[in-house]
This record gives structure tokens, sequence and C-alpha cells, in this order.
């Protein structure tokens, strides 16, 4: 039984493009974080000058990964070295770029099982953040719902079948936030 409330379907939209959001947040966060292979995605946020304008690296060069755990910068201007591997050096990514006058390479260490595992438990600690977020979501919705069912917007009975809407939304977004995350703990403990 859909319900025709502008308002609700306001709060609906509003609700689903939140936790969209957050879960697409967490996935960007989880892409930046490196677990033994070479991921050009942990660049995503590093800004290096190009003449004068903050610009993304993978916007003046290329990156392409061989073997497996090396990066390699390939910038189309060569006097951009010396200033990309000064802004990665700065942005302390935990990786030393190793600059040979045509590419700067990355090499990416092998994890040890400990680095794995403190790894492990901030992409948990993402997670449930994520979570929260979520929840709060949840909240706020809930409580635009019963201020509509006060203002006599709702009936009882809509009010009802409005909100187990809205927990099937966070339900679905609580979901991927937890496939999202035993996706990246896996993908971390996998040597």
């Amino acid at each position: 039984m859909a319900i025709e409330n502008e308002r609700f379907e306001e709060i609906m939209m509003q609700t689903m493009e939140k936790t969209e959001k957050t879960n697409s947040v967490l996935s960007s966060d989880y892409a930046a974080i490196r677990a033994g292979r070479a991921n050009p995605h942990i660049l995503d946020r590093v800004l290096v000058d190009y003449y004068g304008t903050p610009t993304p690296i993978n916007q003046v060069g290329n990156i392409s990964v061989t073997e497996g755990r090396c990066l390699v910068i390939a910038p189309w201007d060569a006097s951009m070295l010396k200033t990309i591997e000064k802004q990665l050096l700065a942005e302390n990514i935990g990786i030393t770029p190793a600059n040979d006058g045509k590419v700067i390479r990355l090499v990416f260490p092998v994890l040890t099982e400990e680095r794995r595992k403190e790894l492990v438990k901030q992409v948990k600690k993402m997670g449930d953040d994520a979570k929260v977020a979520i929840r709060n979501v949840r909240r706020d919705s809930l409580e635009a719902l019963k201020k509509m069912k006060n203002e006599k917007a709702l009936s009882e009975d809509e009010h009802a079948v409005c909100e187990k809407e809205i927990e099937k939304v966070i339900a679905e977004a609580i979901e991927k936030t937890d496939k999202l995350a035993a996706d990246k703990e896996k993908d971390i403990m996998s040597v």
C-alpha cells in the first residue's frame, strides 16, 4: 500500500539519498586504504599544484600498476616530477616515492599479519561509523513522520505504513554497509 503524500515522498527521497551518500563515502574511504597491493585510488585525494591550480594527480599524468605492488606515475609534463614527489611526501601516504627522472614509483611493501589486523580494525570502525550515520538518518526521518502524524497530515495507519517503508530502506542501507565492510576485510586479509 503506497501512501500518496508529497511530504512523505520527500522524506523517503531524502532518506534514500542520505543513506546512499553515506555508503558512497564509505566505499571511497575503503578504496583509499591500501591492502598490500598497488591501488591507484590511494592517490584520489592527492592534489598537486599544476600552474597555480590544485589538480588531482590522475589529471597531470598516467597512473599504472606494475607487478601488482608498484604504482608508476608518469606525468605528461616532465617538469611536474619534483612537484608530484614533494606533494606525495607531504601527503604522508605511508610510501616513499622513488623519482628516476622520468617517472615516480611507489612500491607497496608486503603487509605483515599485525598490520593487516590493524587495518581490519580500522575498516570495522569506519563501517560502524557509517551505520551510526545511517541510524541518525532513520531517527531524523521517523521524527519527521511523527511530526506529520501530530499535524494530522497522516493517519495512524498511514504512519505505520510509512514507518515500515523507512525501516526497509534503512535495513537495506545497513546491509550494504556490512557487505562493503566484509568485502574490504576479505581483501585486506587475503595474501
